[in-house]
């Protein structure tokens, strides 16, 4: 049975035209103009317990909104979205139990206090027993080598010794479910293979099923296990790594980046057509 279930989701947001001229300005505030644009166009997969699975598209291709759909943040204008066998955005406090979240780099640090403070904070929401909670802590500061910031107030530290922490603090309630949003995005070469490492790390441990979205084709290539490919809004591709390369791999292309840019440039996208699907 899949831990995760998405069927023929789709995601519509109206936004606003305005009218040029001046004669118009009170038109635009009082009776605007508006139109609905696709994020998200049918979309289905199904993701089993214990999967590393990365998501790639250029931006606005619907990654981030997926993944907002399936935690809960968002709901969808169709389709089912089943995790763990709730609906995430009618169940979201149940749902937010079974999850963990980073989005990029909007931190749940609180800035004026030590990391460890929010880390006890985090404790008392989700109600953690005192003894997991200490070896959580103690484990995920050693494996991400945090020792020497845990008690530095959270504005002082870098960019990299920030996400380190919304990683970890993501996983001390040891959700089995791990949603990443650009996790590192704007981190030096070191902090990206900690927290690759550590992703990767709790996978084989604890078995913890990770969605990854990323720009970084290295991310994906050293954690995940299966990708899934978007443009605009719709799955082109959807399998392993290994058959991504076999299939996508020419002549004098080794880089898994350059196969991604091969997808794009052999599938015509228009807004008539559509996108093309790789099955």
């Amino acid at each position: 049975m899949s831990l995760i279930e998405v069927s023929h989701v789709s995601k519509e947001y109206e936004v606003l035209v305005p009218r040029q001229g001046a004669r118009n300005v009170l038109k635009n505030i009082f009776c605007p103009d508006k139109k609905k644009v696709s994020a998200v166009n049918d979309v289905s997969f199904r993701i089993h317990a214990g999967e590393l699975v990365g998501f790639i598209g250029e931006n606005g291709a619907g990654k981030s909104t997926t993944i907002k759909m399936m935690s809960g943040i968002l709901f969808p204008t169709a389709g089912n979205i089943a995790v763990a066998g709730l609906c995430p955005y009618r169940k979201r406090e149940e749902n937010a139990r079974n999850i963990g979240v980073v989005f990029g780099q909007r931190s749940r640090l609180n800035w004026d206090l030590p990391m460890m403070d929010s880390f006890e904070l985090y404790k008392e929401i989700y109600q953690i027993d005192s003894n997991v909670f200490r070896k959580n802590v103690d484990r995920f500061v050693e494996m991400l080598r945090m020792q020497d910031f845990y008690h530095t107030p959270v504005r002082q530290l870098s960019l990299g010794q920030r996400m380190k922490a919304e990683v970890a603090l993501s996983l001390l309630h040891e959700p089995p479910i791990l949603y990443l949003d650009e996790p590192t995005i704007g981190l030096d070469v070191m902090a990206k293979q900690q927290i690759r490492e550590f992703i990767k790390e709790r996978n084989r441990l604890e078995g913890t099923t990770t969605i990854l979205t990323s720009h970084d084709m290295k991310d994906l290539d050293c954690v995940c296990q299966r990708i899934i490919v978007l443009a605009k809004g719709s799955i082109i591709f959807d399998g392993s790594i290994e058959r991504f390369k076999k299939e996508h791999a020419k002549e004098g292309v080794s880089d898994i980046e350059d196969m991604v840019r091969n997808i794009y440039e052999e599938n015509v996208f228009t807004e008539d057509a559509g996108c093309s699907k790789v099955e």
